[in-house]
């Protein structure tokens, strides 16, 4: 009987930490990286036309292990198509942070900015440093520098940046051992291609254990003059 108990305890751990491996993946890493092939999105279109929506996304997302990606970069995109709701993006630049990791994104389908900035390994897993909805927004209204560039702009708000996917944000040491990414994003005079009222500069915080804060506006950068 006490041999009984042994196996199912044993039996029941294993369980366990298989349950555990499937909940907890890897960190995402450089491994995930891809460079899209110059006809891939003509050659992925013409396959997955017929598609719409997400389905649409996921049959690109089928197309990318015969055009050459790496198991981890299609399982990446996966990823970020649930994070994002639906949109189709791809790892083409990495860097590790040790605390955190940053990552180019390159959204072939998108009509502006094809680029953008991920925070990864954290707590959440996947950080969209251009999900407005993070930023400080609400202090940055109420600052002198804001109300000033009204007076100019009466339509400015803060827009997701114009990467051009070389240029990294500047990073450092934050308060407790955390990490502070410093990001700038570009005001707008009420559409993407309207009057340029400047830049609007946030950290994006996390504490020692990974875990992302929010955001601070840390001030704005005035446009060049015309």
């Amino acid at each position: 009987m006490r041999y009984a108990y042994v196996l199912l305890a044993s039996v029941f751990a294993c369980v366990s930490l298989s349950a555990q491996s499937k909940a907890a993946p890897g960190k995402i890493d450089a491994s995930s990286l891809w460079q899209l092939p110059a006809q891939f999105m003509t050659k992925a279109h013409a396959a997955c036309e017929m598609q719409s929506g997400s389905n649409y996304a996921n049959c690109v997302i089928g197309q990318m292990a015969g055009a050459g990606a790496p198991p981890n970069a299609v399982r990446f995109t996966r990823e970020l198509l649930k994070q994002s709701h639906g949109e189709f993006g791809v790892m083409t630049g990495f860097q590790d942070e040790g605390l955190v990791a940053f990552a180019w994104v390159t959204y072939p389908l998108r009509a502006n900015t094809n680029y953008g900035f991920l925070l990864l390994n954290g707590q959440p897993r996947i950080v969209n440093l251009e999900d407005l909805k993070l930023l400080d927004v609400k202090t940055m209204k109420q600052s002198s520098q804001f109300q000033d560039a009204k007076r100019l702009f009466p339509k400015v708000d803060v827009w997701p940046g114009d990467r051009d996917g070389k240029i990294w944000p500047n990073s450092q040491v934050g308060p407790d051992g955390g990490l502070e990414f410093t990001v700038a994003y570009p005001l707008r005079n009420g559409c993407h291609a309207c009057a340029n009222a400047g830049q609007a500069i946030f950290n994006w915080n996390f504490d020692a254990s990974g875990k992302f804060l929010g955001t601070s506006f840390q001030g704005m950068i005035d446009p060049p003059l015309q």
